[in-house]
Parts: C-alpha cells; structure tokens; sequence
C-alpha cells in the first residue's frame, strides 16, 4: 500500500506555512513534504515535526529567484558556483530536519540556450551534490517537468532523466517520478515505471486535467497504486496537487480507493 506523504507546498495552503503542520498530522498524515525549508530557521520547523509526530520526507535544493520565475540553476551555465553554496545549504538543513532525499531542478533555459552545454553543466552539478549527499548518506533525486505547464525546463521526459543518471553514474541518485507530468508529457505510465523502478526513489501524485487530487481526471490512479504494490515500490508517494474544492474536501479519495493514511 502507498505510504502518503502530504506536500504542505500545495494542500493546507489556506493556512499560514508554519500552521500547517498540524494541520496535516489532525489530517491523519505521518508524512510530510514540501519544496523549500529555507524561509525559517531549521530548528523550527524540526520543532514542529517533533510536536506533531511527522517525518519530513523531502525539500527541494535551493532553485534560485523562485519569486522571479526561476525553476531551478543546475542546468543554468555560470551558476554553479551558486549551486553549490546551495548544496551546502541544504545539507545543513537535511541534517536538522532528518531528510533523507533532496530534490535537484534543472532549471528553465531560454530559447537560445546551447542544450548540450546545459546538460554538460547539470551532469557535472549533480555529480558534486551526489558526492556531497553521499557522504551524509544521503539520495539526490531529480525529476521531469511537463512542458506545457513549464516551457524551457532542461528535462521533461523520463528518458532524459535516466540519460542523465547514465551519464553521472552515482549509486545515490534517481528519479523523481511526478505521475501528473508524466501523464502530460509521455503517458505510458504503469510500464514507463516497471521499466525504471529501481532507479526511481520517489513518486508524486496528481491528476490530469487541471492537476487536482487522484480520481478527478483521466488517470487510472486504483490501477496504477495496485501496480505500485505489485512492483515492490517501497518509497513514498507525495501528494503534490491542488485540492479541490480545498484540502479537507479533496481527501476522500484516499478512503474511495482503499487506501489509507
């Protein structure tokens, strides 16, 4: 059975970021997610996983100017001095809060970008941070982003992620499989990740149209969580979507499905 891990970047959103905590364990979460820790001290926000009896799963690198527009600097020519201050960062703050995966965005390129130098630079970024998580015993993850939602983001098909991870060649790192940008980019979805399971450490969740919760769309998500369980998927699986019509009305599809929290 999937073990859920509520993204308190997108559901609870009606709260303030530090409300939202609890928000999730009265909800029924032990598991929580969200993109960025970096707003607030870490010592806070590992207090409120104390006091509310959560495990943080997993926060983003930091990703550049993301009030700006930016999606992520690892594949970003002339930041990698920059990416890699962040990857010490982070480490920093994986260490309070016990997390155990960071995610790693490639980041937009504009239309005149040279792609091949851009995916040289990404290959030699995440080799540094896979070398810097390995040695904290840590994962580094890295993930697609649909085109359509997101124009120019350096990867946005499962190949080009397992390319990368070719070509970098460290045991620590894998793929962040994102069902509802998958579904917009490739489909394919249940023997797109029987064919990659083992080099993919985390899955996210939401349906398409419109990326509200499983069982508002066209995906088959009573399937694709029995094929999950089927494969021997052991990660978690985050709930990265837009509640509709909020947070507390978009969770009864948990329960519909045979699942639980």
């Amino acid at each position: 059975m999937p073990v859920f891990a509520a993204n308190l970047s997108m559901l609870f959103t009606e709260l303030p970021f530090l409300d939202r905590f609890a928000a999730a364990r009265a909800a029924g979460f032990r598991f929580v997610e969200y993109l960025f820790p970096y707003d607030h001290p870490a010592e806070v926000l590992r207090g409120l996983l104390d006091a509310n009896g959560l495990t943080q799963v997993l926060f983003n690198l930091p990703c550049g100017d993301w009030t700006a527009g930016e999606r992520g600097i690892a594949g970003l020519p002339g930041r990698e001095a920059e990416f890699r201050d962040g990857v010490g960062r982070a480490l920093s703050y994986a260490a309070t809060l016990g997390v155990t995966r960071l995610n790693c965005l490639a980041g937009k390129l504009p239309p005149d970008a040279d792609v091949e130098e851009a995916c040289a630079v990404m290959a030699g970024n995440v080799a540094f941070a896979a070398d810097a998580l390995a040695e904290a015993g840590l994962t580094l993850v890295i993930e697609a982003i649909n085109h359509y939602d997101m124009p120019g983001f350096l990867l946005s098909r499962t190949n080009q992620v397992m390319a990368l991870l070719d070509a970098v060649a460290r045991p620590n790192v894998v793929m962040q499989y994102d069902v509802y940008h998958a579904q917009r980019e490739e489909g394919e979805l249940a023997a797109t990740i029987a064919a990659n399971l083992p080099r993919i450490g985390h899955i996210q969740v939401a349906d398409n149209p419109g990326r509200h919760q499983p069982g508002t769309g066209e995906i088959n998500y009573p399937f694709l969580f029995a094929e999950l369980d089927r494969l021997g998927y052991a990660g978690f699986v985050g709930l990265e979507y837009v509640p509709a019509p909020d947070t507390s009305g978009s969770l009864g599809w948990i329960g519909a499905m045979g699942l639980a929290l």
